[in-house]
């Protein structure tokens, strides 16, 4: 199973490669935009949306709104599972 997590992209690194920086809890990261782009979306037009990134990648845009729910729904996941994790570790 994968997971996309979103991220703001922030500014494009290199727009031959379709390469973008990503904000990831106030660090920067470098990912490919090639999915995002089309004659719709050229490169530069990226900056400041949303995108749901795996392995480096932006597979999709989505919408800040969503964005913002998904990633509270993942830090509650975690959470979660810390919790778990606690209760069978004194499990034992």
């Amino acid at each position: 199973m994968c997971v996309g997590i979103p991220r703001k992209i922030i500014e494009i690194s290199n727009p031959e490669t379709n390469l973008a920086m990503v904000d990831v809890n106030g660090v920067k990261r470098e990912v490919n935009i090639a999915y995002l782009v089309d004659a719709d979306h050229p490169v530069d037009s990226c900056v400041g949306e949303w995108a749901l990134i795996n392995l480096g990648f932006a597979m999709s845009r989505i919408d800040e709104d969503e964005a913002h729910k998904t990633l509270e729904l993942l830090r509650e996941l975690g959470e979660a599972q810390m919790q778990m994790d606690a209760m069978l570790r004194g499990s034992k």
